[in-house]
């Protein structure tokens, strides 16, 4: 690496993206992500599908509960 670096040519913003969105990356434990993928292929659909409509259950039954997390 070096000491010092030149960005005097450089320009602010060049890659900024106002409306851009980034997903997270997600990690399974491996169990959760063996049953999930059976779910998925048994239903012919992504993981991530499966992941979106159980998370949005669970959001669902927190909100009606009224608990927190």
């Amino acid at each position: 690496m070096k000491d010092e670096y030149d960005f005097s040519k450089g320009i602010r913003g060049k890659f900024y993206r106002e409306n851009a969105n980034f997903n997270l990356p997600i990690y399974l434990d491996n169990e959760l992500q063996s049953f999930i993928s059976k779910i998925a292929k048994e239903q012919k659909t992504t993981i991530t599908q499966i992941v979106n409509n159980l998370l949005f259950k669970d959001k669902e039954l927190i909100e009606l509960a009224g608990t927190k997390i």
